[in-house]
C-alpha cells in the first residue's frame, strides 16, 4: 500500500478477511511470509514485532468501547501516558465531531456517535496504520450509508494510511482507493473500484462485486455474439466463451425479442427479469417501471466493452 491509501478486503464470509487484519495487527502470528511497515520488519525471518509496539490502530466490529469511562475518557486510553494527552483528546474530538460530547458516557450515545468514539480512540495515538473490522455493520441502513460515507471522508482528510474488511460491495466501492477481492484465503483480484467492477479477473468476481449476466457467445475480431446482440470484446477470446454484461448498461424497450417476467421497483431504478429464449436476463432502468410482468420488449446493450472468459471457466 502507499502512504495514506485507504484499501478495502472484500470478500465473502470465512474467506480470511478478518484473519488478514489480525496479522496485520499482531494479534495472530503467521505461518509464513513477511510483514513490512515503513521499511520495518514487523513479522517474518525470526522477527515478531508484538501488537502494541506497532503503532497500528484497530477498530473492532462491535467497537468495543469502555462503558465506565466518558467520552473523553475513552478516547484517552491509548495516550494516557503522553505528557500532552489532554491537548491530543481535544484534537481528535474535533477531529471527529464530537467535542460537544465528551463528558457522556457510552449508553447515551447513538450508534453513529459510538463508531465515532472508537474511531476517535484508534486516531488518539497517531497511529501509522488504522484497520477496520467491518465497523458499520451494527448500524442500521440510512445510518450505515452516513456514517460510512462520512468516514471516508475524514480518512482522506487525515491521510492515514487504513484498511478496511467488508463483504459489502457498494461499501467497498464507497470506501476503497483500492480494493483487494478475497476467496478462500487469497486475493483474486487488487485495483480501484471501477477497475475491478468494469474488468473483473473471473466469473466468479463478476458476480460477487454487482449484478452480473453472463452471457454465452462466440467471439472472433474483437467482437463477440450473444442474445444481445455484437458487443464489443475488451479482452482477446476467440469461440465459446461468456461475457459479463451488467444490468445497467442493457436498455429496455418496446419490442417481441423478449418477455418480462418480473419487476422490482426501488425508488431509484427497476430491475427486470426478462426472458429471450432459453436466457433470462436482469435489466436496470433508472427510472420508474415502464413495463410490467408479461410485457413483450426488446433489449439491446449500450455501454463499454465487455470482458469475455472460456466457455469452461468455473463461476463458483
Amino acid at each position: 500500500m502507499e502512504r495514506g491509501e485507504t484499501l478495502v478486503l472484500l470478500g465473502p464470509s470465512g474467506c480470511g478477511k478478518t484473519t488478514l487484519l489480525r496479522v496485520l495487527a499482531g494479534l495472530e502470528l503467521p505461518d509464513s511470509g513477511t510483514i513490512t511497515l515503513d521499511g520495518e520488519i514487523l513479522s517474518g525471518g525470526g522477527t515478531f514485532v508484538p501488537a502494541e509496539r506497532r503503532r497500528v490502530g484497530m477498530v473492532f466490529q462491535d467497537w468495543a468501547l469502555f462503558p465506565h469511562l466518558t467520552v473523553a475518557e475513552n478516547v484517552a486510553f491509548g495516550v494516557a501516558d503522553e505528557p500532552h494527552a489532554r491537548r491530543r483528546v481535544a484534537e481528535t474530538l474535533e477531529m471527529v465531531g464530537l467535542t460537544d460530547l465528551a463528558d457522556r458516557y457510552p449508553e447515551a450515545l447513538s450508534g453513529g456517535q459510538m463508531q465515532r468514539v472508537a474511531l476517535a480512540r484508534a486516531l488518539a495515538p497517531r497511529p501509522r496504520v488504522l484497520l477496520f473490522d467491518e465497523p458499520f455493520s451494527n448500524l442500521d441502513v440510512t445510518l450505515r450509508n452516513q456514517v460510512r460515507s462520512d468516514i471516508a471522508e475524514l480518512m482522506r482528510a487525515v491521510g492515514t494510511t487504513s484498511v478496511f474488511v467488508t463483504h459489502d460491495q457498494e461499501e467497498a466501492f464507497v470506501l476503497g482507493d483500492r480494493v483487494a477481492v478475497m476467496r478462500d484465503g487469497q486475493i483474486v483480484q487488487l485495483g480501484a473500484p471501477a477497475e475491478v467492477y468494469q474488468y473483473p479477473a473471473t466469473p466468479w468476481v463478476a458476480t460477487f462485486v454487482g449484478d452480473a449476466n453472463l452471457l454465452e457467445g462466440e467471439a472472433s475480431d474483437g467482437r463477440v455474439q450473444t442474445v444481445v446482440g455484437a458487443l464489443p470484446l475488451s479482452n482477446e477470446v476467440t469461440g465459446r466463451c461468456r461475457v459479463v454484461v451488467r444490468p445497467e448498461y442493457l436498455m429496455i424497450g418496446n419490442g417481441y425479442d423478449g418477455l418480462v417476467t418480473g419487476v422490482e421497483f426501488y425508488g431509484h431504478d427497476t430491475s427486470y427479469r426478462v426472458t429471450m429464449g432459453a436466457v433470462t436476463l436482469t435489466v436496470r432502468g433508472m427510472a420508474a417501471p415502464r413495463f410490467g410482468v408479461g410485457d413483450r420488449v426488446s433489449v439491446t446493450y449500450g455501454g463499454p466493452k465487455v470482458v469475455a472468459f472460456a466457455a469452461d471457466d468455473a463461476v463458483s
